[in-house]
């Protein structure tokens, strides 16, 4: 009987949901710091009154087609002169993600909440200053296998989990993906392409 009363306490396990996921909290600290966490119990007890739950996962905006590249290993990304440029891209496969294009950029920089909704965690990431044009922040580091844009793919990249205060992108594409590849961008035309080096 006890076997059976075993089998069933398993049984009913496995019965449940296939995959749970935990809530994401937003919250900030004293000094103003942003920080996102798993599970409610992960927010340090005097910051969980101000902790804001996030939404579940959604799908993501559907990506702009690309324009169809003249030779094998070329992207085109057509963009409005004048404006930011921004490109949907892959992280590890899954996406797309918003991201401004940054010559200026050492280093890209992906939203923690877009990682999130990749299946990318950054709970155990190890944290660093990083100096940018509104000054120096801490921010987690995450590795990635690959970033895609189009044809255009490299990895493994380190990439900085942190919000950028552009409300239309998740992040910033940097050198540490665009030096993988020839860039032209011609204002005139309204085009980007990346080229194999």
């Amino acid at each position: 009987m006890r076997r059976l009363g075993s089998l069933l306490m398993v049984l009913a396990i496995l019965a449940g949901p296939a995959s749970t996921q935990a809530q994401m909290f937003r919250w900030t600290d004293e000094r103003g710091r942003v920080y996102y966490s798993e599970g409610l119990d992960s927010v340090p007890e005097r910051f969980r009154p101000t902790a804001k739950p996030l939404l579940y996962p959604t799908a993501p905006p559907p990506s702009e087609p690309l324009k169809p590249a003249a030779r094998p290993g070329i992207t085109k990304i057509p963009f409005k002169p004048g404006s930011p440029i921004v490109v949907n891209a892959k992280v590890n496969g899954g996406g797309p993600v918003a991201l401004m294009l940054d010559t200026g950029a050492d280093t890209s920089v992906i939203a923690p909440l877009a990682l999130w909704r990749l299946g990318i965690s950054t709970w155990f990431a190890p944290r660093a200053d990083v100096r940018g044009a509104t000054g120096t922040t801490r921010a987690d580091v995450v590795q990635v296998q690959s970033i895609e844009v189009g044809d255009a793919k490299a990895g493994p990249l380190v990439v900085i989990a942190h919000d950028i205060e552009f409300q239309n992108a998740d992040g910033l594409l940097g050198r540490d993906f665009l030096n993988h590849f020839n860039v032209n961008i011609d204002t005139t035309a309204g085009m980007v392409i990346l080229s194999p080096r």
